[in-house]
């Protein structure tokens, strides 16, 4: 390398500005303050917005922008039904309506006692086993009433704690 990139390189540090460096760990943080509290509390993001320097409103803008991070609390476990076109057709419907039922909860809500979280998805990759679902990341295909009824079994036994 020539003098000129290795001085180049040797001063990235002193390139970036303060504010450049803090907001450059925002996501590290939050991706922290998540996995610790299974959603992002405000009260933590305020102290995060403190020590970093950085307005809570850009702490909720940049955690906004990702569809990983969360604001309410999250269930222990999260149940996601696929309603794609061949899970649409072969009755995710159904499956979905069971799971409502049986926790007595919506699409997209979480169950008082946290144990579980219920979404939809648009797709999970494996039409051929439709309709599908995911417990936390285990795939259930070919999702029947007996299927659905292992399903919340599963969950109520993994909700306890």
């Amino acid at each position: 390398m020539s003098p000129k990139v290795d001085e180049k390189i040797g001063h990235v540090g002193e390139i970036l500005t303060e504010r450049q460096k803090k907001r450059g760990i925002l996501i590290q943080a939050l991706h922290e303050i998540q996995k610790e509290h299974n959603y992002l509390p405000e009260d933590v993001l305020r102290r995060l917005s403190k020590e970093l320097g950085i307005p809570l409103s850009e702490v909720y803008s940049t955690a906004s922008f990702y569809k990983q991070f969360y604001f309410n609390p999250r269930g222990r476990n999260i149940v996601r039904v696929c309603t794609g076109t061949a899970c649409h057709v072969r009755g995710a419907a159904k499956v979905l309506e069971r799971l409502e039922e049986a926790f007595n909860i919506k699409d997209g809500e979480t169950t008082p006692d946290l144990s579980m979280t219920l979404e939809t998805v648009g797709c999970i990759g494996c039409c051929g086993l439709a309709p599908v679902a995911t417990v936390n990341e285990e795939v259930v295909g070919e999702v029947d009433a007996k299927k659905i009824e292992e399903i919340i079994e599963t969950v109520k036994g993994n909700g306890a704690g």
